[in-house]
Parts: structure tokens; sequence; C-alpha cells
């Protein structure tokens, strides 16, 4: 027990006194004096129990089952303890309501400074977005620059046509002209100006796929970091279940595997 609290040998009478008001099991008398303090203190379960099995031994109190339960009663004995010390019993509440005040400052000042780096997190975590968006965008830039870069290398080396005097003349009295081995001298333009532009087709593909890619990373993202966000703020409450990890791990393992089978 916290000396902040309750002095010596305050915290057994003053279990007494919250009996006496009727039988309760373990949490319920946890639960008492929690309410008793405003929820600014909560004693814990190896704190309270064992001063009730004192108290038994002692004869100040009984214990009977009750289902699952163990139900806690004051004695006459016990009653006449508090008659006797009600003084002192006046004096323990009077240092309640001090200790009440003293641990409320208390939790004021943790909260705020919870609150104070919590920000701090949140403004980190929203640079750090910011920057990896910025990069996300620059190496896809890059990428593009690359993929219309080996497309025009591609393009040039496979679409100039041969200059006059090679493999290509035009015929006497011909309006089209024919090639060494008698083919029209269209079919040589057009294939050329097919081979011209096959690159474009892969490039076109690459550009949609990096941006599906950056869209992906940006989802990604804000996930991590609106999701980090609301698990500091479940933790500063004290409102996190133990769950919520593996619950997390395990559904991101579920989605990871999907994405997978979509990808091949």
């Amino acid at each position: 027990m916290s000396p902040a609290v309750f002095g010596h040998g305050h915290l057994r009478l003053y279990l007494l006194h919250v009996l006496a008001e009727r039988p309760m099991h373990g949490y319920e008398i946890i639960q008492a004096l929690s309410d008793r303090f405003g929820g600014t203190y909560t004693p814990s379960a190896g704190t309270i129990y064992p001063r009730l099995s004192k108290l038994e031994e002692e004869g100040l109190v009984t214990k009977q089952s009750d289902g699952r339960k163990t139900v806690y009663s004051i004695t006459d004995a016990g009653r006449q303890e508090l008659a006797d010390r009600q003084d002192e019993l006046e004096g323990i509440e009077d240092g309640i309501g001090d200790s009440v005040r003293r641990l409320a400052d208390e939790v004021r000042s943790s909260v705020g400074a919870a609150m104070k780096e919590l920000r701090a997190e949140l403004a980190a975590a929203t640079r750090e977005a910011r920057d990896e968006a910025r990069a996300s965008g620059r190496d896809a830039r890059d990428s593009a620059r690359s993929a219309a870069g080996a497309a025009r290398d591609a393009q040039s080396g496979s679409g100039a046509a041969p200059s006059t005097g090679g493999a290509w003349a035009m015929g006497p009295g011909s309006s089209t002209g024919t090639s060494a081995d008698g083919e029209p001298a269209g079919a040589g333009a057009s294939e050329s100006a097919s081979a011209a532009s096959a690159p474009r087709a892969p490039r076109v593909e690459r550009d949609l796929a990096f941006e599906r890619a950056q869209r992906a990373d940006a989802a990604l993202t804000r996930f991590r970091h609106e999701l980090r966000a609301e698990l500091r703020t479940a933790a500063a409450r004290s409102a996190l279940p133990e769950a919520a990890a593996e619950h997390l791990e395990q559904g991101l393992d579920r989605l990871r595997a999907e994405v997978r089978g979509l990808l091949g």
C-alpha cells in the first residue's frame, strides 16, 4: 500500500469501515475504495487480499463462498473495533480528501505530459508521411523518365528508313516504287512505323504500374500513421486491450497473403 494514500494500519481499519456498510466480495471492496478516491486511486488485489486474510485471522471479518466468489462480512468484534477507533477513522476520512486532491493534481500533470508527447509524435508522424510521399513521388517520376528514355532509344534504333541508293528503288513509270525483291515500297514503311511504335505499349503499362504502386504505398503510410496515433491515444487512456496487437498482427498477415495472391 502506498504510504502517500494510507498511513500505517489505516487501510486495515478502513476495510472494516467499508465492510460495515454491507458484505462484499473482493472486487466490490476494491471498487468501493476506488469510488471513494474518485477513481484517482485503485488498490491492487495484492494489497487488499492479504489484509482481508489478516482481518479474518483476528476474527474481525468472516468469509464464505458464493458460487465462484468469496464474500467478506464484518463480525461483531470488527464493529466493536470500529466503534473504539471512531476518532481515528474520522481522521482517515479527512486524510482521504487531501489524498484525492493530491492524486488528482498528479493525474492532471501526467495526462498533460502524455498529451504533449502525443502531439509531438503526431507532428513527427505527419512530417515523416510527407517526406515519404515526396520520396515516393520522386522515385515514380525517375522511373517514368527512365522508361521514356528507353522507349526513345528503342524508337531511334529501329524506326529509321534506309536512304536512297540502298535496298529501296523506284521502278520506271511506277508511282509507288518497289523493293529489290519486287515488294511494294509502302510495305517497308508500314513495318518501320509499326516497329517504331512497338515500345510505347510497355511504357504505358509501366507508368500505370508505378502509379498503382505509389497509390498503394500512400495507403500503407496513411494506415500506419493513423492507426499508430489511435493506438497511442488508447494507451494514454489505459484503454488498449491485450488482444489488440495480436489481432493486428493476424489481420496484417492475412492481408499480405491476399495481396501476394493478387500479385501472382
